[in-house]
Parts: structure tokens; sequence; C-alpha cells
């Protein structure tokens, strides 16, 4: 029987979500944990990965706004014959048995409903699935609140009453990783792609409100080392960082990209323009790091050793101009990407690393000095991370594009303005 893929909760106030993207096309082979798609809530995007592999089908198209609990495709085992979807079947089927009206055919009906499912197949979002098991928690012992007794995230957080760290607690440890940097690429597109470059703390995902205005073109993301699906390397500077990132540049062997980073994903795509300035046809920097030594320290502190929505919260409004950007079903999605203490730790070491005693200890104004193709600087006046001051150390014929009532994050407070920047020169 085809497992169903439906629309999680993962806001309080969310009663429907938005597909914004699928990262898998119907009747594609998926595996479980891997990403499908994305939805859009809080003007961010937030990925859910399949509970189960095999082949993906009856997807909802692309913009579709669906009801929290609903199904938004079907994923069928190997072999498995695929008909219409079954939520279609199954409505077909009880308005059959409603015409018959009650009978020994009803009752047989009746007698055949299955036994809950065992503790294994117990119904269950992605993100309560995730929170489970980094908590250890049996999935199956939690009592759902959700349709059908689907067990939400909030039932997770139900369960867990740690009490809280005690001041001054150092941060855990971690156990450095191996492997390539964790890349994902848009569906379909044509021309020269686009290749995005986070910034710290953050993760692919957080593109998401700026891609919809990027029109047709290929996007390939690329996660920073400790960060989103990214493992967790040990960074001993700026110079070892631009190294690992530019491997996994170099390994999408394209003929040329337009390049666009934000923060320390700024800095590090300007040094890979610089290293590799014939792959590159345009350079976009959002509120780039590197080009002075000034940066707020504390809240980077902030980012990385926050460990519950509560103090995870004044951080992120920091980063913006408009607090109210940063709503409470926000701070729990973002907190719930950085359960993993090991990330967390991993983070504030490459944050000592680049930014050591809350100075940035590298500086680009010569890279971007020597830079050639197009290339575009926007920044928020408001910015309480780096100043934007730092902007005007750019050469002349670099653009500027300075925005007022604007804070660290651009492309998540403005995205309708970055994006008619950008598509004027994409």
């Amino acid at each position: 029987m085809p497992v169903e893929v439906i629309m999680p909760k993962v806001d309080m106030d969310m009663a429907s979500g938005k597909i914004t993207v699928w990262h898998v096309a119907a009747g594609d082979r998926v595996g479980q944990g891997d990403p499908l798609f994305d939805i859009e809530t809080d003007k961010a995007a937030m990925e859910v990965e399949a509970a189960a592999s095999g082949y993906l089908h009856h997807r909802v198209a692309e913009g579709t706004d669906v009801p929290i609990g609903q199904p938004v495709a079907w994923i069928y085992a190997e072999g498995e014959d695929v008909g219409a979807p079954p939520e279609a079947a199954a409505r077909s089927a009880a308005g059959t048995a409603a015409e018959a009206g009650p009978g020994p055919a009803s009752e047989r009906a009746a007698e055949t409903v299955p036994a809950p499912e065992p503790h294994a197949k117990t119904r269950a979002t992605p993100l309560a699935r995730h929170l489970a098991a980094k908590a250890g928690l049996d999935i199956g012992e939690i009592a759902g609140s959700g349709p059908r007794g689907r067990v939400q995230a909030e039932d997770v957080r139900g369960e867990l009453h740690q009490p809280p760290p005690s001041k001054g607690a150092a941060p855990a440890g971690f156990t450095a990783e191996n492997g390539p940097l964790a890349v994902s690429r848009s569906i379909g597109g044509a021309g020269t792609p686009i290749i995005l470059l986070h910034g710290f703390a953050s993760d692919a995902k957080s593109w998401g409100p700026l891609e919809r205005h990027l029109g047709d073109h290929p996007i390939i993301r690329i996660e920073l080392p400790a960060h989103g699906k990214s493992p967790k390397l040990r960074i001993s500077g700026f110079a070892d960082l631009v190294c690992e990132v530019r491997r996994a540049f170099d390994k999408l062997d394209l003929g040329s990209a337009h390049l666009i980073g934000h923060s320390l994903g700024a800095a590090v795509a300007l040094a890979i323009a610089d290293t590799r300035p014939k792959t590159v046809s345009s350079l976009t920097l959002l509120a780039p790091a590197g080009l002075g030594p000034d940066i707020n320290g504390a809240a980077l502190a902030g980012l990385g050793n926050a460990t519950r929505p509560e103090s995870l919260g004044p951080w992120l409004k920091l980063m913006v101009c408009n607090e109210r950007l940063i709503s409470d079903g926000y701070v729990r999605a973002a907190m719930s990407a950085r359960a993993d203490a090991g990330l967390r730790s991993a983070q504030s070491a490459l944050a000592d690393a680049v930014f050591p005693d809350g100075v940035q200890a590298f500086d680009l104004k010569s890279a971007l000095d020597r830079i050639e193709v197009p290339t575009r600087i926007v920044w928020g006046k408001q910015d309480r991370i780096i100043p934007w001051q730092h902007a005007l150390r750019a050469p002349g014929r670099v653009s500027l594009h300075l925005f007022d009532n604007v804070g660290h994050i651009p492309q998540f407070e403005i995205p309708d303005e970055v994006g008619k920047l950008l598509r004027a020169h994409l």
C-alpha cells in the first residue's frame, strides 16, 4: 500500500502550506530522509523529507496551497501498481458504499477496517520524527494530536521536559566528520546556473523567499561546512573554509555561473570569484563579510550557543530591521533545524576560526579590487551584524544598492526588491 506524503504543520498558526518547489520529479525514486519539497511559511522555506523509500507519484502542483494534514503526493514500493490517487479512490469507494445503503456488504467493510499500525508505521510529520529521533524518543509512544492521530512536532516537544541548561555551561563538543559538502539543485531551468551560498548559522532553505524571483535559471545551493546537511568539518580558518567550498564548486564542472552569497557566504563567493574568474559570470554580495574588521561577535556567539527558542529568538530578531518578521513559528522552526548540539558546537568552532575574538580576521578588499565581472553589493542600512559602511570600500565599478529600513538579511526582508535587482542583471 502506498505511503502518503502529507503537508506537515510547522507553525501553530498554520492552517495550510504552499509548496514552493519539488526536489523530486514524479516517478523518480526517493530514499527515506531524502528532501522532497519545500513549503512556504513565515516568509521562509521549510524542507520536508521522505518518510519512506520508493517511487513518488501523484504530486500536487508547485504553488498549490494545501491544508495541513492533507496528502501532497504518494510513495509507492518497487513493483506496486500506480493507479488513481488513493485519496480519490477512497472517496469513490465511500460514495459507492453510501449509495448502496446499510446491509451485509457495509457490515463486512466495517469488519475489514485495519487495526492500528505498529509503532514502526506510526503516522507522524517529518519534523516530529526528526525531533523524536534527536531526543531518543519512541515516536510510537507519543499520542498524536494531528489529523487521524498523526504525531505533530508540538506533541514531541510536549514530551520533552528537560531542565534548561545551567548558565554559563560550555557548549558540547563535536566529532569532526569528513566528506563532501551538501549540494542541492532546483528541478529544470535553462540558461546560466545560479549558485547560492548562505551565511553563518543558516542553510540552503533560507534562500526560499528569493528563489521565487530568480526566473527560470537552474539553481544550485551549496551548504557551508557544519551547516544544513553538510558534514561537521573542522575548519582552521577562512582560507580553509574557501578551499572546502571551492572544492564543491569545482566538482560542479560548470562552464559559467552567477554567484550569489550572503554574509559569510558572500565572502566565500567573492574569494571563489577571485580565484575562478573564468567560471563566474556575475557576482552578487548581500551584506558581505570580509570588507572590514567589525562584526557583532556577541550575536555570533548567541546564535551558536542558543539551545532553545527562547534564547535563539532575540538573536534572530537582531538580524532584521522589522522584528515582526521573526514570528514565534519562525523561531521554533529555526531551532528545530539546530537541535543537534554537535552541529551548534561545530558552527561555534567555525565562527571562532574565521571571526576570532569577534573580529573579521580576513580582508577581501584586494580581492574585490581584482574582480572584473559585473558585481553588485546589496546592504541594509540598519544592519546590526556588519556595518553597511564597509560597502564604501568597494571600487567604483561595483554597483552599490543600499536600503533604508532593512537589516542584515535583505533577501529575506525585501525579497521582491532584491529579486528585481537580480533579474535586471542575470
